[in-house]
């Protein structure tokens, strides 16, 4: 466990020992009673103002454990299983969903997982996935360099730098961007004129991109805080007007297609 990080202050590599991480140059991080250890360095070393909030994080876990992502974290299952990797990265886990559901489909490797809210990480934490957790900012990931076999990254920004840095050579990182017609029924609610996504592919720097996978499905929700979960986990919430939330709050419930595009780069 915990054996590619390193040490978010000087660099040197991270021993863990007596609930700890602690490095040569005399750096140590107490792991937290869930388990996971807070690497953030800086002015927000709490990780408490930044990232998702716990009503959100919660929102977001409860939503997804019902399952209605599944055939995304199905699909990336599938290319786990292809390329048989020893060490797997969830950049940006959130509270845990496809770290837990990959780790238990998957057994052949060693998993870790980061993100830069420590409610998220906290609540991943409590999955007891067997996963090593850490609370982490994206553009400056404590993992040593060429470190990662395979990793996964849904629904967050890019940095392809920093990707690039701790994946091996000949490794894979796969991340996912909102299909065309994802969500479109909850955009038909929102919006008086719903319009599909672009498909626009993230910056990969010095990735290859080698195989772009299509995933379609539709969903049904009947629940009103499941609509509202839903609404949360996407940029609409933050620009939608107070009108078209009135409407998917009234509503008894919501069909809509969600479609992803799974993009393999590879180092």
């Amino acid at each position: 466990m915990y054996d590619i990080l390193r040490c978010p202050v000087c660099g040197e590599n991270l021993t863990a020992e007596g609930g700890r991480l602690f490095c040569t140059r005399g750096h140590s991080f107490d792991m937290a009673k869930e388990g996971y250890v807070n690497l953030l360095s800086g002015g927000h070393k709490s990780g408490e103002e930044i990232g998702d909030n716990r009503q959100m994080a919660r929102s977001r876990k409860n939503f997804l454990d019902k399952g209605y992502y599944s055939p995304l974290a199905d699909a990336a299952a599938g290319l786990l299983e292809q390329r048989q990797p020893k060490t797997v990265l969830d950049i940006c886990c959130g509270e845990g969903y496809y770290t837990e559901y990959l780790s238990k489909r998957y057994r052949g490797g060693s998993f870790y997982g980061f993100d830069i809210s420590k409610e998220m990480v906290r609540l991943a934490a409590k999955r007891r996935c067997g996963a090593s957790l850490f609370v982490a900012n994206i553009s400056r990931i404590p993992i040593r360099d060429e470190s990662v076999d395979f990793a996964f990254h849904f629904f967050a920004p890019f940095h392809s730098g920093e990707f690039y840095r701790i994946i091996k050579q000949g490794g894979m990182l796969v991340t996912a961007i909102p299909g065309k017609r994802h969500l479109f029924g909850l955009k038909q609610v929102l919006y008086d004129t719903p319009y599909e996504n672009d498909e626009a592919l993230p910056d990969v720097g010095n990735f290859k991109i080698t195989r772009k996978i299509k995933v379609r499905d539709e969903i049904t929700l009947t629940d009103s805080e499941d609509m509202l979960s839903l609404l949360q986990m996407t940029p609409y919430y933050y620009h939608t007007p107070t009108e078209g939330i009135n409407k998917l709050c009234a509503l008894s419930s919501l069909t809509t297609e969600i479609e992803f595009v799974l993009v393999c780069c590879e180092k």
